[in-house]
């Protein structure tokens, strides 16, 4: 089995809930995913790794920095970083704040950032795109070039679409018709053992 369709399984076992949830922008819907508890997960990290600087190569991206808003695109960041340096190019992460902290140095980028520096923007799941856009948004006023933005999951409603209007290019793992596909069954996503 290859490592994205490990990931696949991962994401679907521990990520991917089918009900009837609130999300946070008071939408109701019908699934829900926690990126968390599977880019958080010890497995998850090494296969995010994988699969993220694969994801990278196939895009034809070269950035600098990769992160995005903590704290979900935190541990997709790091572990896409420490396969690079293991693959022996380098991609150093970066985090965003909610808000630039209040003492110190008052930044809202930290970690490998500096200015001038060429990013991929990370999102766990692209819902309406509004995270992602808020993180390319910090990342120019502090002198980064966007190149574009790396997802774990799409939800599929709508918010691709609304960073492709600013644009970026928007490049995905997953998307939420695959876990759905994954659960129905179907031989096209659930891969070989």
């Amino acid at each position: 089995m290859s490592s994205r369709d490990r990931l696949l399984r991962l994401f679907v076992e521990r990520s991917f809930r089918e009900g009837d949830f609130v999300l946070a922008s008071g939408r109701r819907s019908q699934f829900y995913v926690d990126c968390r508890t599977t880019t958080m997960h010890a497995e998850g990290q090494v296969l995010l790794g994988e699969v993220g600087a694969d994801a990278l190569e196939s895009a034809g991206l070269e950035p600098d920095v990769i992160g995005g808003l903590t704290m979900g695109a935190d541990p997709i960041s790091y572990a896409i970083a420490g396969e690079t340096w293991r693959r022996g190019r380098p991609v150093h992460a970066f985090s965003v704040r909610k808000r630039p902290k209040r003492h110190g140095t008052g930044k809202r980028v930290e970690g490998c950032f500096e200015r001038g520096a060429r990013v991929v923007v990370v999102e766990d799941v692209i819902t309406t795109g509004g995270s992602a856009l808020q993180a390319c948004e910090a990342v120019r006023q502090e002198g980064g070039t966007v190149l574009g933005v790396l997802a774990a999951v799409d939800r599929l409603e709508g918010g691709r679409e609304a960073i492709e209007a600013e644009g970026l290019t928007v490049h995905t793992l997953f998307g939420v018709d695959e876990f759905q596909a994954y659960l129905a069954g179907s031989p096209d996503s659930a891969g070989d053992d």
